[in-house]
């Protein structure tokens, strides 16, 4: 690997996770703690939505967040020919 595709690689890595990182940041403080006002005025499933994402919303990203990072990554280490078959 050169040292071009290794900094590319890294870059897109980082900035991969930088933005899950700030989605996750997003949904449970923000939404479970700073929005939670304005959000408790909604109704999900029952449940209001701000109590909803401090519960359990959070928790669903997260686990989304997960099966979402494990793809992105299958592609970039294909793109950077660094894979394991």
């Amino acid at each position: 690997m050169t040292p071009e595709n290794r900094a590319g690689y890294w870059r897109a890595n980082l900035r991969l996770l930088l933005g899950c990182m700030i989605v996750w940041f997003v949904c449970s403080y923000g939404f479970g703690i700073l929005f939670v006002d304005a959000l408790n005025k909604i109704q999900f499933g029952g449940f209001r939505l701000g109590f909803w994402f401090a519960q359990q919303g959070s928790i669903y990203i997260f686990v989304l967040l997960l099966f979402f990072y494990a793809w992105r990554m299958n592609y970039l280490d294909r793109k950077y020919d660094v894979h394991e078959d």
